[in-house]
């Protein structure tokens, strides 16, 4: 969801210089022999004039030709919660144990919330417990095939789950880790896709009394 070009132009207050230009919502970063970072009040009046992206304490950024227009939408047209999550009208969508009203509500505002049995493309999975990991197994055969679980649970020092607890926790049941997303000020949300299955197919190996595939 967010922006990066090379090569930029930039007239900061401390000097001018080439370098990177980046738009990490809701941060616009600015990496050079002198560097900036605009956020909130700074990026107040934003403007373009011809190719150059313009704030308004004058520090500007020379972009390609026909790029400072398409920066000024993305940046005075910032992603929401849903867009970052990835959810899109017509997708089946289920929550489970997920009790955020504020989510739920600006969930119901794109999709219809389904109690599906299959062909699911997002699941929003709460958890606070290493037990609640085993609800996601009930849930793994009714996931569309390019259907994707989000494990939604409390972040900080008090979180009772930890990342390096939930990241093996599912992974140990098959799937791999995609991408992380705030969720809220309390919550933070993991993605994860089913790991897919090998292309090279095991060899079987005999024994004198049986024969076995390697997984």
């Amino acid at each position: 969801m967010g922006k990066e070009a090379s090569g930029v132009w930039g007239q900061l207050s401390d000097g001018e210089s080439e370098g990177k230009l980046l738009w990490e919502p809701p941060k616009l970063i600015f990496r050079g022999a002198y560097r900036g970072i605009y956020q909130g009040h700074a990026l107040r009046g934003l403007r373009t004039e011809g190719d150059d992206l313009v704030l308004s304490d004058g520090t500007r950024f020379t972009l390609d030709p026909g790029q400072a227009d398409k920066w000024l939408h993305a940046i005075q047209n910032p992603p929401s919660r849903l867009d970052k999550l990835g959810v899109k009208p017509g997708m089946t969508v289920v929550v489970d144990g997920v009790e955020d009203a504020e989510f739920l509500a600006e969930l119901e505002t794109r999709v219809e919330l389904a109690e599906a049995e299959e062909g699911i493309d997002l699941l929003f999975l709460a958890a606070e417990d290493l037990a609640d990991f085993d609800r996601l197994e009930d849930w793994e055969g009714a996931l569309a095939p390019k259907g994707a679980v989000w494990i939604v649970a409390q972040k900080g020092k008090g979180a009772p789950l930890k990342d390096a607890e939930i990241l093996e926790a599912v992974r140990g049941l098959g799937f791999v880790d995609t991408k992380v997303c705030a969720f809220s000020r309390s919550h933070t949300a993991l993605r994860f896709v089913k790991r897919k299955a090998s292309k090279v197919e095991a060899k079987p190996v005999a024994d004198e009394d049986e024969a076995f595939d390697e997984d």
